[in-house]
């Protein structure tokens, strides 16, 4: 029998509606029952195109005997973290203050009846090595510290109440994110970059876009040579690597390799939103015809399966394919690949996209790279370079419609409003660049779309922004798509533009600004409260709703006369105060409020007002 998931329309939830375990969604029902029968409930957040979600799902939630468990000992909650960004985003550095690590989906976490997490996990396996907890264990003794240790969860809960609060920014007038910041910031990139494969850290490896949009913003306008170099290595590596859908177009969530070979297959739309852009930027700075290759290929993949009839963009495409294989759907095995290819197409695509090498995922199929560029290959091969990139172009088409063939994997066909806006600020950078009208009119589409059926106007109060339908948006929502509208009047000015922009602008600030110090929280003044209201400017992998607010408030206050300009400047200059602090002890992590602070200092043209933020030598 299905359970309480069945009647939501999240397709995360209809994944697990089917199991035996008693899941409610998040909301009264569920944490009334919880306070009513004294018992911890156990919160299980994921998404659609989760690979360990469904993995976590298949062992372990669809087993009766776990289920039972569970059934038995906790309330159980199920949660779309697209749905409900502020609980994920709240238990995650919950959680992360819990474990002292990071975080991740699926994430696992127990909370007691008032919503106060004791203890968390990401993916707990269902049979594990000796000596490792499985997920069963996990439930034994979770219960057994519920039943036995009250006092002592209590005290927990009280040092995570202050835990949480300390990270919650102050203004510091003595706090000046200038140009040593800056530096400090590319040092701190430097430190962890891999000169060899680019990208940050070791594996898993991750695009990072907003450390990479900062580097090349320096070498761009402050001559910063090296951090150009770490950049542009890094976006070349990233497109020639199993990270990139050589066939397809589109980027993948990120490398479980060092070398960017070999990904996790899930697409995401914001990813590839902020990596268009990013590639427009750097096809604009050094015209490798590379970027406009990947420019070209992200942008058709977002118009070709991605974008609804209604204009707005799809969530996501799945890492796994109907049957639960990862990756299926891309890899390919040696032989139906050369027999889709033409022998002169083979001979040289075989070398191109390393079938020639061993094959690099699960010992058996080939996910394709380019192991050998083509100036490279027609070295080898002695042909001219423009017969083995018209070779590889030709293959390119058949190798695509024989993967269409394939069961493709699940599309969550949710349309968010904030992901929507990263894409659009994607086609209209890359349309400005490339001169694609077609781009910017999809971009446009997507416009009217929000406009049409998640923007709401009585013409007297600020407007009211959904992120989904009958669902309040969040402050990245309303900064995303600030973002996207002044993107698309710079590439394709029209009279509505400006308009609008100011009208989400005066929501943003009348529903989000934290009207004492400055920022703004993620929820609105009058959601409901969780057990924490977070105010956050980290950059992670969607760029920080503070940042990108504080910029595009800056670029809408340039476009204005000064009466209508002041208000949303001075708002973006108390949000890069109150995080200034923040900002100074780790600048690598907030680039978005590095740039708005770099502008701000650039232009102060608040100073009449006496409201201006102060110089490096002010400090």
């Amino acid at each position: 029998m299905p359970n309480r998931l069945a009647s939501q329309p999240s397709a995360y939830l209809l994944q697990h509606a089917g199991q035996p375990v008693d899941w409610y969604p998040w909301g009264d029902e569920a944490l009334a029952l919880a306070q009513r029968q004294d018992k911890p409930i156990l919160l299980s957040i994921g998404y659609a195109a989760c690979h360990w979600c469904h993995v976590m799902a298949r062992e372990s939630f669809s087993d009766p005997a776990i289920a039972a468990l569970m059934n038995d000992g906790f309330v159980n909650i199920k949660v779309d973290r697209e749905e409900r960004p502020d609980l994920d985003a709240v238990y995650q550095m919950a959680h992360q203050l819990l474990r002292r690590s990071g975080g991740g989906w699926p994430l696992t976490i127990f909370l007691s009846p008032q919503g106060m997490p004791f203890y968390s996990g990401t993916y707990f396996p269902a049979e594990a090595p000796a000596g490792q907890a499985t997920f069963r264990h996990v439930l034994g003794s979770v219960s057994t510290v519920w039943s036995e240790q009250r006092p002592a969860l209590a005290l927990q809960d009280e040092a995570l109440r202050l835990a949480l609060a300390a990270r919650v920014p102050h203004p510091d007038p003595k706090a000046v994110p200038d140009a040593s910041a800056r530096a400090q910031a590319s040092q701190q990139l430097a430190t962890a970059f891999d000169p060899v494969q680019g990208g940050f850290g070791a594996a898993p490896k991750f695009p990072h876009p907003g450390d990479l949009a900062f580097l090349l913003r320096r070498a761009r306008e402050e001559g910063d040579e090296p951090a150009g170099q770490m950049a542009l290595l890094t976006l070349r590596k990233m497109a020639e690597g199993g990270l990139y859908d050589q066939i397809g177009g589109g980027f993948f969530r990120y490398s479980v390799d060092a070398g960017w070979r070999i990904p996790h297959f899930e697409k995401m739309l914001y990813d590839n939103g902020v990596l268009l852009a990013l590639y427009a930027d750097a096809l604009a700075l050094t015209g490798e015809p590379l970027f406009r290759r990947v420019v070209e290929d992200t942008a058709g993949w977002a118009l070709r399966e991605m974008q609804s009839a209604t204009g707005g963009f799809h969530a996501s495409l799945a890492a796994d394919d109907g049957q639960g294989r990862e990756g299926r759907f891309y890899v390919w095995e040696s032989e139906p690949l050369r027999l889709a290819l033409s022998p002169n197409e083979w001979d040289v695509c075989a070398a191109h996209w390393g079938l020639v090498d061993a094959p690099g995922f699960e010992g058996r199929y080939w996910q394709l790279r380019v192991a050998r560029p083509a100036a490279a290959l027609a070295a080898t091969l002695r042909r001219p370079e423009a017969q083995v990139e018209e070779l590889i172009a030709s293959a390119r088409p058949k190798l695509l419609a024989e993967r269409d063939k394939r069961e493709r994997p699940a599309r969550d066909a949710k349309l968010l409003t904030g992901w929507t806006a990263l894409m659009m600020t994607g086609l209209a950078r890359a349309g400005a660049v490339c001169r694609r009208p077609d781009w910017l009119q999809a971009a446009r589409a997507a416009l009217r779309f929000v406009r049409l059926e998640r923007w709401q106007d009585d013409g007297r109060t600020s407007g009211r922004l959904q992120a989904l339908p009958g669902q309040d948006a969040y402050l990245d929502d309303h900064a995303f798509l600030l973002e996207a509208v002044l993107a698309l009047h710079d590439a394709d000015p029209q009279p509505d533009d400006l308009p609008f922009a100011q009208a989400i602008a005066k929501a943003m600030l009348a529903q989000f600004e934290d009207r004492d110090e400055g920022g703004f929280f993620f929820t609105r003044h009058d959601a409901r409260p969780l057990i924490h209201r977070l105010k956050t400017g980290l950059d992670a992998a969607t760029p920080s709703g503070n940042g990108v607010a504080a910029l595009a408030l800056l670029a809408l206050s340039d476009k204005l006369d000064a009466p209508q300009a002041s208000r949303y400047r001075l708002a973006a200059e108390r949000c890069v105060r109150v995080f200034a602090a923040t900002v100074l002890k780790d600048p690598a992590s907030f680039p978005r409020l590095l740039q708005a602070a770099e502008r701000l200092q650039a232009a102060p043209a608040m100073a009449a007002t006496g409201d201006a933020l102060p110089s490096a030598s002010a400090g």
